[in-house]
C-alpha cells in the first residue's frame, strides 16, 4: 500500500501525460508550449473533447455553441440571494452550478464549461453590490469573463493572457480533482456531479488554493532587497515557501514558464505595476538561490502557483476569487476525464486494509 496512491496506476488516460522528471505535458498529443502559442480555450476544449461525445466540433464551431451556452446558464443567477452571497466565492459559484442537470448529452457538457465563467463574474460583482453583466455571444470565452468582470472591453494582451492561463490549466494528469471527477463518473451519476465533486477536492488549500498566498508573501517581502532575508527566515521557521516545489515536477513546472511568457505582453504595455513585477523576478531569483542551498538534495523549483498569482492579480481577479478562476479553465478536463471514464472504465473500487482492532474471541 501507498499512502496517498502515489505512483499508483488507477487509469488508461488519451488526455494528458505529466512527465515530472523531464518536466513536460502533453495534452492529447500536443505538448503544453506549442498549445499556448498556437491555441485558445475553445480549440484546446475541443481536442480535449474529440471522440468523447456524441458529436465532435472544431474550434469554431465550439466557440459558437459556447457562446449561446454562457448566454442559456446566464439565468441562474437570478438564484444568487442574499445567503448565497455570504459564501466564499468558489461556494457561490459550486452552488449555481448544482441548479444544472445532471446530463450526460453535448449540451449539458456546454453548460457546464459555460457556467463557472458566467458565475464567477457575476458573483464577484453581485458581492459588491454591482449588477451582473450579461454574456455576449459575440466574443470568444477569455474576453467575455473579463468583460463580465469588469464592465469594459478587456485589451488584446488581457485576452490573450487569460486565454494563455485556461489552456495552460486545462488538464494535468490524474490529480486530486480529476480523480475525483472520475470516481463519480465511474457510479454513472451524471456530468454535473462530477464536475461538482471535482470542484469540491480543487477547493482544498493542498490543491487548487495556494495562488493567492504568492501575493500575500510578496507583499510581505515588500522590496527585491528584502528578498533573500524574508525567505530564509520564512525557511528557519519551518514554512513553506509559496509558488515553488511539486508533488510531481522535479524540474521546473513547464506551466510557470507559460504563464510567464503569457504576462510579458502584459508587462511590455504597461499593463502590469513594473514595480510588482521586478519583486516578482527578485523572489523567483532569490528563492531558488536558497532552496539550492539549504536543499541540495531535493529538487524544488518554480511552479505553476507563482505566476498565476501574477497574472490573475494584473487581470483583475481579487484572491478569494482565484481557485474559482482555475475552475473555469480545468472544468473541460474534469469533463473529458469524466467521459472517458464513462465510456472506457469500470466502478471504480478501491480495496482498503483494516488496521482496527479485531473482535474479542468467545
Amino acid at each position: 500500500m501507498k499512502n496517498g496512491l502515489e505512483d499508483v496506476i488507477a487509469a488508461e488516460t488519451q488526455l494528458s501525460d505529466v512527465d515530472g522528471e523531464a518536466g513536460r505535458l502533453i495534452i492529447r498529443g500536443v505538448s503544453l508550449d506549442q498549445l499556448v502559442a498556437n491555441s485558445s480555450y475553445e480549440g484546446v476544449a475541443a481536442l480535449l473533447l474529440d471522440g468523447l461525445m456524441e458529436r465532435s466540433v472544431g474550434e469554431a464551431q465550439l466557440r459558437a455553441w459556447l457562446a449561446k451556452a454562457r448566454i442559456r446558464v446566464f439565468d441562474h443567477v437570478r438564484a444568487a440571494d442574499a445567503s448565497l452571497l455570504a459564501l466564499p466565492p468558489v461556494d457561490a459559484m459550486r452552488a449555481l452550478i448544482a441548479r444544472l442537470p445532471d446530463g450526460e448529452d453535448f449540451d449539458t457538457v456546454l453548460n457546464l464549461l459555460a457556467a463557472p465563467a458566467v458565475f464567477l463574474p457575476a458573483v464577484l460583482r453581485l458581492q459588491r453590490s454591482q449588477k451582473p453583466i450579461a454574456p455576449d455571444a459575440s466574443l470568444p470565452q477569455a474576453a467575455d469573463i473579463l468583460r463580465m468582470l469588469t464592465g469594459k472591453s478587456p485589451t488584446r494582451e488581457q485576452s490573450a493572457a487569460l486565454d494563455a492561463y485556461l489552456v495552460t490549466i486545462s488538464d494535468h494528469g490524474l490529480n486530486a480533482s480529476t480523480f475525483a471527477s472520475r470516481v463519480i463518473a465511474s457510479t454513472q451519476a451524471g456530468l454535473t456531479s462530477s464536475v461538482l465533486a471535482a470542484l469540491s477536492a480543487l477547493k482544498g488549500p493542498l490543491h487548487g488554493g495556494a495562488p493567492g498566498p504568492v501575493l500575500d508573501m510578496l507583499d510581505a517581502i515588500g522590496t527585491a532587497e528584502n528578498a533573500y532575508t524574508w525567505l530564509g527566515e520564512a525557511l528557519d521557521r519551518g514554512e513553506r515557501l509559496m509558488g515553488f516545489g511539486h508533488r510531481i515536477y522535479r524540474v521546473r513546472d513547464p506551466r510557470a514558464d507559460a504563464l510567464k511568457g503569457a504576462l510579458k505582453p502584459l508587462m511590455a504595455s504597461g499593463q502590469v505595476n513594473r514595480a510588482r513585477g521586478e519583486l516578482a523576478e527578485a523572489v523567483e531569483a532569490a528563492a531558488l538561490a536558497i532552496l539550492k542551498a539549504r536543499k541540495p538534495n531535493r529538487p524544488l523549483d518554480v511552479n505553476v502557483e507563482f505566476y498565476t498569482a501574477l497574472l490573475l492579480e494584473a487581470l483583475g481577479f481579487p484572491r478569494k476569487a482565484f481557485t474559482g478562476v482555475f475552475a473555469i479553465g480545468r472544468t473541460v478536463g474534469w469533463l473529458a476525464h469524466a467521459r472517458e471514464q464513462a465510456l472506457d472504465g469500470r466502478l471504480i473500487r478501491p480495496r482498503s486494509v483494516y488496521t482496527g482492532p479485531l473482535p474479542a474471541a468467545a
